[in-house]
C-alpha cells in the first residue's frame, strides 16, 4: 500500500462513523506519522460529536473533547491522502461531487482491508447500536493499521 501522509475518514455528518474511526486509529501506533483528520459530506454548520457515539468512545477510554465536524473540501483531495467513506453511496458521491477526488486515492473502508459489510450507520439507534458500531470500527481500523504498517 502507497505510504500516505494524511487519512481523512468520512461519513454523512461528521458526528458517529468518521470520528469514531479517526479517534479508534489514533489509540494504534503506526510506522510512519499520519495525520488522521474527519469530514462529512453534508455539515450545514460545525456539530460536536454525537452523544451516544462519544459515549461509547468514553467507555473505551478514547477522549474527543472539543470535537467539531467538518464539510468535506476539494482542498482534502491531494496526491499523499487517503480518503475513507463508510459506504458504497458516499464513494459514488464524493467522485461525482469532487473535482479533485482521485478513484486511486479514495475507498470504502472495509472494502480498502478486505471485510465483506459497510460501516452502517447507527444514527437514531439505541446505545448498543452504536456500540456495534464502534466494535466492527474498531476490528476494520485494526486491519488497516497493519495494511499501512505493512508498507509497500
Amino acid at each position: 500500500m502507497k505510504e500516505y501522509k494524511r487519512i481523512i475518514f468520512v461519513c454523512a455528518s461528521d458526528t458517529c462513523r468518521a470520528p469514531m474511526a479517526a479517534g479508534i486509529m489514533s489509540e494504534f501506533p503506526l510506522k510512519h506519522p499520519v495525520e488522521i483528520l474527519t469530514r462529512g459530506l453534508v455539515v450545514l454548520f460545525p456539530e460536536p460529536l454525537n452523544q451516544k457515539a462519544e459515549a461509547v468512545m468514553v467507555s473505551n477510554g478514547i477522549n474527543m473533547d472539543g470535537f467539531m465536524s467538518t464539510q468535506l473540501s476539494e482542498e482534502d483531495f491531494t496526491e499523499d491522502t487517503l480518503v475513507l467513506v463508510m459506504e458504497q453511496a458516499q464513494l459514488a458521491k464524493v467522485l461525482e461531487n469532487y473535482e479533485n477526488a482521485k478513484p486511486e486515492n479514495i475507498s470504502v473502508l472495509t472494502d480498502l482491508v478486505g471485510e465483506e459489510l459497510e460501516i452502517i450507520d447507527p444514527y437514531g439507534g439505541t446505545l448498543q447500536a452504536y456500540g456495534l458500531c464502534y466494535e466492527m470500527l474498531r476490528k476494520t481500523i485494526l486491519k488497516l493499521v497493519n495494511l499501512l504498517n505493512e508498507g509497500e
